[in-house]
């Protein structure tokens, strides 16, 4: 089984590398760019278990809350694959 969890910033959060890179793709000649917002992406091979539907997305849930993501500052979104 595999899922994919997405981590971002929250909106409100400022994101100074994203304004970097905004700048650098304007100062390329990439003009156009209004924003950028940098996240993290997460690809995970899960060994198959008893545990189905609610579980599994418990568990994952879990991961995000207490490793991968810091929910004070960022939102993540996760999708499961079987």
């Amino acid at each position: 089984m595999k899922a994919t969890v997405i981590v971002e910033l929250k909106p409100s959060v400022l994101d100074p590398q994203g304004k970097a890179i905004q700048h650098s793709l304007s100062s390329l000649g990439f003009a156009g760019v209004e924003d950028v917002r940098v996240g993290k992406l997460f690809r995970l091979t899960l060994a198959e278990s008893e545990q189905t539907g609610e579980g599994i997305e418990n568990t994952i849930r879990q991961m995000c809350e207490r490793l991968l993501a810091n929910t004070v500052v960022e939102n993540f979104s996760y999708t499961i694959e079987e």
